[in-house]
């Protein structure tokens, strides 16, 4: 990792993402607080569950994804977006332009992640596991995601797939990101979320989410999405069932990023399997 362990702040990233790190943290930084073997904060989860559960399935039925309520504060959005420049959190940068996915430049988080990461991610695992169990028996495919989440991702480790996916991305004028999908090996939770950490209009312009799905024996659709600061989109991972005159087909949907026009835009993407 560039510049790991180089100066005050890389050192204090570095503090920051052990799992042996003492140190109390700041008061009102819940982002920070704790090991991983500590019970994290409450607050995401809490509004996570607060939710119109039945609502947003209806809505990922109907058009592949689904806008959650806020989840997090501005405060908190904030607080991921300076983990940036932290490198000590991350395991790879990915700059999109060398690779040909687009322009612009992404990090995975590495273990142990920061709580609130966590946290997210374990609370998204049983509301859209319902979801996917369901899509799985519609399309006749298995289903071989587990109620417990540490028992999922035991799968996916013992499947060669151990690096964590958890990602921060970054934006600025001009960058964007090519369709693509989030598989990262055989073993694939059909739905993922992106939270959106600044504020479209104020922070950016442009940088509209973007879910192109291709219709069987039809033109692909295409659903654009603002993210609001804060707020959570699910949304397809690979495919998802749509109904047709033989009964339920998998519809292949891609993801991507549109240019942005101005400004600076961060983004916290959570898949919900590990990568090889």
């Amino acid at each position: 990792m560039n510049g790991g362990g180089k100066g005050p702040t890389a050192a204090r990233a570095t503090r920051l993402a052990s799992a042996d790190w003492k140190e109390p943290p700041a008061e009102g930084s819940p982002l920070l607080a704790g090991s991983e073997r500590e019970k994290p904060p409450a607050g995401s989860s809490a509004r996570l569950a607060g939710a119109r559960w039945e609502e947003l399935a209806a809505e990922l039925d109907a058009h592949g994804c689904a806008l959650t309520p806020r989840l997090l504060t501005p405060e908190e959005c904030a607080q991921i977006s300076a983990l940036y420049d932290e490198t000590g959190f991350f395991r790879a940068t990915i700059d999109m332009a060398r690779h040909r996915f687009g322009a612009g430049q992404y990090r995975y988080f590495d273990h142990p992640l920061p709580p609130l990461v966590r946290e997210l991610r374990a609370a998204f695992y049983p509301r859209l596991l319902p979801i996917a169990r369901d899509w799985a028996a519609r399309l006749g495919q298995p289903a071989p995601w587990p109620d417990d989440f540490a028992e999922w991702l035991d799968m996916c480790h013992r499947a060669g797939q151990t690096r964590p996916t958890p990602i921060l991305l970054r934006y600025r004028q001009n960058d964007w990101n090519a369709l693509h999908r989030d598989l990262y090996g055989d073993l694939v939770f059909p739905l993922q979320v992106v939270i959106g950490l600044d504020q479209p209009g104020e922070n950016y312009t442009g940088g509209e989410f973007l879910l192109v799905e291709q219709r069987p024996r039809a033109q692909s659709r295409a659903t654009v999405t603002l993210l609001p600061q804060g707020h959570g989109l699910i949304f397809t991972t690979r495919d998802r069932p749509v109904r047709s005159s033989r009964g339920w087909s998998a519809s292949p949907v891609r993801h991507g990023v549109s240019t942005v026009r101005s400004g600076l835009r961060h983004t916290l993407g959570l898949v919900l399997h590990d990568a090889k």
